[in-house]
């Protein structure tokens, strides 16, 4: 089974010929492995490449029986409850890394694409993307937390937030359980239920802002756009590298607000940082701020990207009705002799 993907710094510049990638278990760096020049890497998990010393000076031995499945059992793909506590992280002099929460992917068959891990030249990072109260839950809450997880992501909610709850129950600390509840929550439609959840989360842990992250995402279809700011101001300040999505809500707040250029800079970040294009909506937002400053030319090429991303999405016409429109303005722009603002 392997771990594929690549490390990217936020700025496009080469990435720094002594890239490590890590795996890391419950706070312990289990194995690693040197990214390519171009910043690729590839990680077999249960191989001999897990037998090192470890972080901590412990040597770690035999990690395939613990961490990752050997053998013919890879194509059954990789069980949940042996990456519930894992990330993947860059280590670089100099640099700060994003994290990639293995227990977010898909693990069937014998391959994991994580994407990218984005790395960041001298960035201070204050909050985490997992709640170490996890790490200090009695094993019954443990147990729970990773039922949830399991039953959560074959469809079975309602499985899944009794686990939750127990876990939160036995262990009211339980950040990570909180705002899986929350989640879980939420998709039943239960929006006051789950506010309560995440906020209980952020009680328990402040530093983990994964739950920060929901709360401002239900501000922002409340269209409470001043708590929106403050909320993903609050992630920002404390982590400017893990949070595309939170780039992206300040983004569209602020131009909510009128505040344009404010909201120009968010996006542009969001854009620079969202390399599994989870966002295409972020490219629309952008072309309407170049288009106010009559830069057409990049509106239209964010325009282009979103239809590129969304070729099929319900207001595709209308956007190509649109870059016909800035197409005209951007050609009388251009035989007017007034060059296309940068």
């Amino acid at each position: 089974m392997y771990l594929m993907g690549r490390v990217a710094t936020d700025d496009g510049s080469p990435v720094p010929h002594d890239a490590v990638v890590e795996r890391v278990c419950n706070g312990r760096v289990l194995q690693q492995t040197h990214a390519s020049p171009r910043g690729d890497f590839s990680m077999q998990l249960g191989s001999m490449a897990d037998t090192f010393v470890d972080a901590t000076g412990d040597p770690q031995t035999n990690r395939a029986s613990q961490y990752g499945v050997a053998g013919g059992a890879s194509q059954m793909g990789i069980p949940r409850r042996e990456l519930v506590s894992c990330e993947l992280r860059a280590s670089i002099s100099g640099f700060r890394s994003s994290i990639v929460n293995l227990v977010e992917f898909s693990t069937f068959g014998n391959r994991i694409d994580v994407g990218a891990i984005v790395v960041q030249r001298g960035v201070k990072i204050e909050g985490t993307t997992v709640s170490a109260t996890t790490y200090a839950a009695p094993k019954d809450a443990r147990k729970a937390y990773e039922k949830g997880l399991e039953a959560e992501s074959k469809g079975r909610l309602a499985d899944a937030r009794k686990y939750f709850e127990k876990a939160v129950e036995i262990y009211p600390s339980h950040a990570n359980a909180w705002f899986r509840l929350g989640t879980v929550l939420q998709k039943e439609n239960e929006n006051d239920a789950a506010r309560t959840a995440y906020t209980q989360a952020t009680t328990a842990d402040s530093r983990f802002l994964a739950p920060y992250l929901s709360l401002a995402s239900m501000a922002g279809e409340a269209q409470n756009w001043t708590e929106v700011l403050s909320l993903t101001g609050y992630i920002l300040d404390r982590d400017p590298l893990n949070y595309p999505d939170a780039y992206f809500y300040n983004s569209v707040a602020n131009y909510n607000l009128r505040k344009t250029e404010a909201a120009e800079k968010s996006g542009l970040q969001a854009e620079r940082l969202d390399l599994r294009n989870r966002f295409p909506q972020l490219h629309l937002l952008l072309a309407e701020i170049f288009a106010q400053k009559s830069n057409y030319a990049t509106a239209i090429s964010e325009m282009q990207t979103y239809l590129k991303l969304a070729p099929s999405a319900k207001n595709a016409d209308q956007v190509r009705e649109r870059v016909t429109e800035l197409e005209k303005l951007n050609a009388s722009a251009s035989t007017s002799g007034k060059p296309d603002p940068k």
